[in-house]
């Protein structure tokens, strides 16, 4: 019989954000998941290097959980970024805010894509694979400085047109596979599965906390509805906090096969009828939120589900991978952006006590002082 995870979810407002996260790391027991002696590794959930509401880290859970770690006793952390195809890590950091508080808080950046900061290395997993030894039948290499290290996720509560949603467990996604990384993409439930596993056997402690002030409805990770929510989710299991998220969404946990199979497996508990939520009654929450579609959603079925996903060697393989990321990075960047989201965001920033927030932090850096 699996043991009972806990999950904490509250309730917040802007003018008691910073206070609330502290509360919500407190409840979620974060001393009991993380190892005190180790470096905390913050990895951030840069979806989209544009500021889109829900899509990204908020600011506002980035100086909150650095704040409430370092009261915890853990004041050795530093940032990892990663990098995409069609993401760019530097301009994400920048135009999310993020940059002002790691140098409030001295907090190293490293990229695991610069060698200086860290080499990508071969290891060999414990746990039986589903599927990565496969697709990487020359082996896995994994980034080295993660290694003996607690790290600490900060996704957003949001759909995602891959895997229904998207949270804790495809937040290690970036961070833990290189630039081949949509190699997976056939297979992304059962590659979140494995790299849970990895993540087990790597880390010395790990530990998420999920910003839901503003979730993000549709066919994501980057072009989403946001719809202000006021919650925030932490929890040492990241099974669970996943599963929560996604029954707050609308969804069945339990029906989403990457939360399924980590459950089958024993990596976490994704039956919400076996998490204890603490916090704030969420018990009648459910969004309605749908993943829905879109062009680029097409595309993707048809590049990795659909009748021409046996052209994925010749094309994701070769170099000619470089039309389709040139198709995506053009769709977002200059298409949607400027057409659709942008105005989205503009809308969020002006008429949300959210959106203000950020604006806060555009002008000021950070909160606290």
């Amino acid at each position: 019989m699996k043991t009972r995870a806990k999950v904490t979810v509250l309730r917040t407002q802007p003018e008691t954000v910073l206070q609330d996260y502290e509360r919500l790391f407190d409840l979620a027991e974060v001393g009991e998941a993380l190892d005190p002696n180790a470096t905390t590794i913050l990895k951030d959930n840069i979806s989209w290097h544009f500021p889109m509401p829900s899509a990204n880290t908020t600011p506002w859970q980035l100086e909150g959980t650095i704040l409430a770690l370092r009261k915890a006793g853990f004041s050795d952390q530093v940032a990892v970024q990663n990098q995409t195809v069609v993401i760019n890590a530097f301009k994400g950091q920048d135009l999310n805010g993020y940059v002002p508080i790691f140098e409030h808080y001295d907090i190293p950046v490293l990229f695991n894509f610069k060698d200086e900061d860290m080499s990508w290395v071969p290891y060999e997993p414990k746990a039986e694979m589903l599927i990565l030894d496969h697709i990487y039948p020359k082996g896995i290499r994994l980034p080295d400085y993660f290694f003996g290290k607690n790290i600490v996720h900060l996704p957003t509560v949001k759909c995602h047109m891959y895997s229904t949603t998207t949270g804790s467990m495809k937040n290690a996604f970036g961070g833990l596979l290189s630039q081949h990384r949509h190699y997976t993409h056939t297979w992304i439930h059962e590659t979140l599965v494995d790299l849970l596993a990895i993540q087990k056997e790597i880390h010395s402690g790990i530990f998420a906390v999920m910003d839901g002030t503003t979730a993000g409805n549709g066919p994501g990770p980057r072009t989403l509805k946001p719809i202000v929510k006021n919650v925030m989710l932490a929890s040492a299991d990241q099974v669970a906090i996943d599963a929560v998220a996604a029954k707050m969404m609308g969804f069945d946990p339990l029906s989403i096969k990457y939360i399924r199979l980590a459950h089958e497996r024993g990596l976490g508990v994704g039956d919400v009828r076996e998490i204890e939520i603490v916090g704030d009654d969420v018990s009648g929450e459910s969004w309605g939120f749908a993943v829905g579609q879109n062009f680029h959603r097409f595309l993707a079925w048809l590049s990795w589900y659909g009748p021409t996903k046996f052209l994925q060697k010749l094309i994701f393989h070769t170099p000619l991978v470089a039309f389709p990321i040139f198709v995506s990075e053009f769709n977002h960047d200059y298409i949607h952006w400027p057409l659709k989201e942008k105005h989205i965001y503009e809308d969020w920033r002006a008429n949300t006590s959210w959106g203000q927030l950020f604006q806060r932090y555009q002008k000021e850096g950070y909160l606290v002082e």
